[in-house]
């Protein structure tokens, strides 16, 4: 599924089940050792999504630790991104992006007062004038957490829901713009929306 919005040099795995048998590294055992059972069935299946992405890239299976505000610890010459939600897990990859992004959501409304702290009022009104299949404040809310793991490889900073505003287009496409400078000049990011069995997911990736 999330294939269908990632450009072609970009490898992508996803799983909408935990397979049986799944093992980790010990550094990976590590830091989930004392994680509750839903916990370690998402970390477990989306490393076993971002190992056979690897495969298929022709990396050899590494450990995906993460590091610094979870950000996963990728191979040298890796660049990439995991999501997980209820039913579904994803990892994409690359070898030759600048940096990548994703993430899925439930299509389904975000819980009451959460559209309030992530959305600027801007935003807000402008979720107003949409229609369609997607529920947008979800949407919103998908596109804010992709620019971010797009951004802080780059950045190696927080960039609060605030501190990016975004354009959501019907047509599948949205438009991030920075509020605070960003990194190697770059003012903004351009995804990709696709809402799709229960889910709405996005997804941003920058060419070298």
């Amino acid at each position: 599924m999330i294939e269908k919005i990632l450009p072609s040099w970009v490898t992508s795995v996803e799983a909408f089940d935990d397979p049986a048998g799944v093992t980790l590294f010990p550094e990976e055992e590590q830091y989930i050792a004392r994680a509750v059972d839903k916990r370690r069935r998402e970390f477990t299946t989306a490393r076993y999504c971002a190992r056979q992405a690897m495969a298929r890239l022709g990396v050899p299976p590494a450990a995906i630790v993460p590091g610094e505000r979870g950000a996963p610890g990728w191979p040298p010459g890796v660049v990439g991104a995991i999501t997980h939600c209820d039913g579904y897990r994803a990892a994409a990859l690359s070898l030759t992006a600048v940096t990548v992004g994703i993430d899925a959501e439930p299509n389904a409304p975000l819980p009451d007062g959460v559209l309030d702290t992530i959305a600027l009022p801007a935003e807000r009104r402008a979720l107003t004038e949409l229609d369609g299949p997607a529920h947008w404040d979800r949407l919103l809310f998908s596109a804010k957490e992709s620019v971010y793991k797009a951004w802080f490889p780059l950045a190696r900073r927080w960039l609060g829901f605030e501190e990016a505003e975004i354009s959501l287009d019907p047509g599948g496409t949205f438009a991030a713009r920075f509020l605070v400078p960003g990194p190697r000049g770059l003012t903004g990011f351009d995804g990709r929306w696709l809402c799709e069995s229960g889910l709405v997911v996005t997804a941003i990736t920058l060419p070298d």
